[in-house]
């Protein structure tokens, strides 16, 4: 049986919702707990698919993970093995997996992981994170099983500039630096809410890190970690998924258990397009009354606009009065859904690395095909805004990266209920051939 969504769009949400831990914050932390021997309590989890890969993975190592609560682990990695190799069969469809290379440095001077997987949205190369363990004294190799190998007689510190502010090299330079010898600085660092995140935590756990969230990281090492108790930060993605979803739906939402400043330049844009937003201490309201205006947003790294909030946006323009324009600086194959978008009446055209978008007065319902987690997110989106129903198949898409999406959305109105499916006969003269 196949599960997917169906969707009767043309209902505005409307009401409150709280949003989940951070994904994107939660997937290093938790690898990280494997750089101390003492037990480490981790709250505000978010229970989707990445997180219980990346938790089976931990576990193959020897580590103890025990579940308290939804949202709440207690984990311990006295028991790991470095020489152990990660490998789950889910390992390897996800990007975070490269975070266990950074934490069983640091922590044991060697490290074994399967190479990263995740969304087809563009090229992840490694040549960052291999530049910055080199530079504090390892060597790192590639098997013919697709595992990276690292190994350090000893961490040094050492002065590491990054020519992209990369968020998967940064913070695995940080890990692997922590109890290395003397200082490492970071250059060009990325500046993302998770990076901030993950040092926060690292410092509660007795490392010192400095600049985390400036254009230059301070480490200097210390001899061990420690265990800790310590929350995860909100989802800065889904809160700006459930904006764009009140903007495109012209309802009224407020999303509690945020932090304003992580949304500032995704509020900035829609204010652009006619909502008003209003910030309180730790909720964001999003009204929208009429069809949005037009604008033009560029993906930039933090404080930039979100390369993740890229597709919901084009979304939400895809409705607006006259043409705007989105241009992705991140990732190289990041409008994978465009296609999907026309065949709902969009009027997209993709210009290299710029979408050209010319608004529509509304969407019609179709059947839908989700290509990666937030160009899924996106298209349940648009299926919400859309006239008549749409069926959005291949959402484990979007359970990797969103907890309770339909369910929370049904909370503020929207008509949408997971189904499921039988799969399509297979033919009968292909099956008569014996395998391939």
């Amino acid at each position: 049986m196949t599960e997917y969504y169906k969707v009767e769009g043309g209902y505005a949400l409307i009401g409150d919702v709280m949003v989940s831990g951070s994904k994107n914050a939660a997937l290093p932390i938790i690898a990280s707990t494997l750089m101390t021997d003492e037990p480490v309590i981790l709250t505000n989890v978010p229970d989707i698919t990445d997180i219980r890969i990346m938790l089976e993975a931990l576990r193959s190592m020897g580590a103890s993970v025990e579940r308290l609560d939804r949202h709440t682990f207690r984990i311990c990695a006295e028991a790991v093995d470095p020489d152990r190799k990660a490998d789950t069969e889910g390992l390897r469809t996800i990007r975070s997996s490269y975070y266990l290379l950074g934490a069983l440095l640091g922590r044991f001077g060697r490290a074994a992981a399967a190479l990263p997987g995740g969304d087809d949205i563009g090229s992840r190369k490694m040549n960052l994170h291999e530049k910055g363990f080199r530079a504090l004294g390892a060597e790192i190799s590639y098997d013919e099983d697709g595992f990276a190998l690292v190994r350090a007689d000893a961490l040094r510190g050492a002065s590491i500039f990054l020519d992209t502010a990369s968020v998967g090299a940064t913070m695995n330079i940080i890990m692997a630096a922590v109890m290395a010898g003397g200082v490492t600085t970071i250059g060009n660092p990325a500046r993302e809410p998770h990076v901030v995140d993950l040092a926060n935590f690292l410092n509660q756990m007795g490392a010192d890190i400095r600049g985390a969230g400036t254009d230059s990281i301070r480490i200097t090492g210390v001899p061990s970690l420690h265990g800790t108790s310590y929350s995860v930060i909100p989802d800065q993605i889904e809160a700006g998924t459930f904006m764009i979803a009140g903007a495109a739906t012209r309802g009224d939402i407020t999303l509690h258990g945020v932090i304003p400043r992580h949304l500032e330049s995704i509020a900035a844009k829609l204010r652009e397009t006619g909502c008003s937003i209003t910030f309180e201490k730790d909720s964001v309201r999003v009204y929208a009354a009429s069809r949005p205006l037009k604008t033009s947003v560029t993906t930039l790294p933090f404080p930039g606009f979100p390369t993740d909030m890229q597709p919901m946006m084009t979304v939400l323009l895809g409705l607006s009065r006259g043409v705007s324009h989105v241009t992705e600086t991140v990732f190289d194959r990041r409008f994978g859904y465009a296609g999907e978008l026309v065949r709902m009446g969009a009027c997209v055209r993709i210009c290299g690395r710029t979408a050209v978008i010319e608004g529509v007065e509304g969407y019609t319902g179709s059947r839908l095909t989700v290509p990666d987690i937030r160009a899924g997110a996106a298209l349940v989106i648009a299926a919400l805004a859309a006239e008549g129903p749409s069926e959005i198949r291949g959402i484990g898409h979007i359970e990797r990266g969103y907890e309770d999406f339909p369910e929370k959305l049904a909370s503020l109105g929207a008509r949408i209920e997971k189904a499921e499916a039988c799969a399509a006969p297979r033919d009968k003269a292909a099956s008569s051939q014996g395998p391939a």
